[in-house]
């Protein structure tokens, strides 16, 4: 038994779980001394036989802060699959009442949940799918990159923003609502406006907002460049109907002899900068 629950909690174990499996805890104590344990926390073991991998640190540092506790942010959404790295800092969320502090490569935050926003993974309670896309969305590594990919795959944006409006005092919370709004059904004006926003930024003068080309409305255009710029919302709004209808639209602009340039939201807020580089080049080409 104690081999198995080692072997399905990557090598870390609780004092509460080696009692459980039969261990007094004189016996514990006698693993530490002759180091085949080794103390994480007070509480919390990893067995040394073992690589000390990411899912050992982020399950380790988990445990430490007692059995309420639960990864959060881009720690949860690591652990659901979500990321394809674990985040350096292990994020997880205490209730209030917890006496745990601040220890180097954890960042507890104090907050009670109820049990709606929890699931347990592999041992590991972690805030649920919901709440966890919309924490690590609005966190630095995760972004609309990861929102547009969990709508892409199935994740219901209704949910998302129960889950958000359950915790609209957390932190990070006002980011989290922008980025929801921008996925709701305003996505492409909202990318819209942000452009306008990059292009007053980088000081660029000739764009028209709203300029025909042809038969065509195009979202900016440079007309002394014939550089034509379309944006879109969120990957997840677009079908296969409309990816073919923007196609012939495009095909019938470049006809024209226009450049044609498109962005997506996740262009214009994780690489603003790349966006006017690329816009930069295409009008003096």
């Amino acid at each position: 038994m104690l081999a198995a629950l080692l072997r399905s909690h990557d090598g870390v174990i609780t004092l509460a779980q080696a009692r459980s499996a039969g261990l007094s805890h004189g016996a514990v104590q006698r693993r530490v001394r002759s180091g085949h344990w080794v103390r994480y926390a007070r509480g919390v073991y990893f067995v040394d036989d073992r690589p000390f991998t990411d899912a050992a640190r982020i399950r380790a540092a988990v445990w430490s802060y007692g059995p309420r506790a639960a990864g959060s942010g881009l720690t949860a959404a690591w652990w659901h699959g979500l990321t394809r790295f674990a985040p350096d800092e292990v994020e997880m969320t205490i209730p209030r009442d917890s006496n745990g502090r601040r220890r180097d490569g954890c960042r507890p935050r104090r907050r009670d949940l109820a049990k709606a926003d929890l699931t347990e993974i592999r041992g590991m309670w972690v805030t649920n799918l919901a709440l966890t896309v919309v924490e690590a969305s609005a966190r630095r590594g995760g972004g609309a990159r990861l929102l547009d990919w969990a709508l892409q795959n199935g994740v219901d944006l209704s949910a998302l923003w129960a889950a958000h409006l359950r915790h609209t005092g957390r932190y990070g919370s006002p980011r989290s609502r922008l980025l929801l709004q921008a996925a709701d059904s305003g996505a492409r004006s909202a990318a819209e406006r942000l452009l306008h926003t990059l292009l007053r930024g980088a000081r660029l003068r000739g764009w028209q907002a709203n300029y025909r080309v042809g038969g065509y409305r195009v979202d900016v255009a440079f007309p002394d460049a014939r550089v034509a710029i379309e944006v879109d919302g969120f990957a997840f709004h677009s079908g296969a109907e409309e990816f073919q209808i923007d196609r012939v639209r495009q095909n019938d602009i470049v006809v024209q002899k226009w450049q044609v340039l498109r962005f997506t939201w996740l262009d214009l807020t994780e690489y603003p900068e790349r966006v006017i580089a690329v816009i930069r080049a295409a009008i003096s080409a």
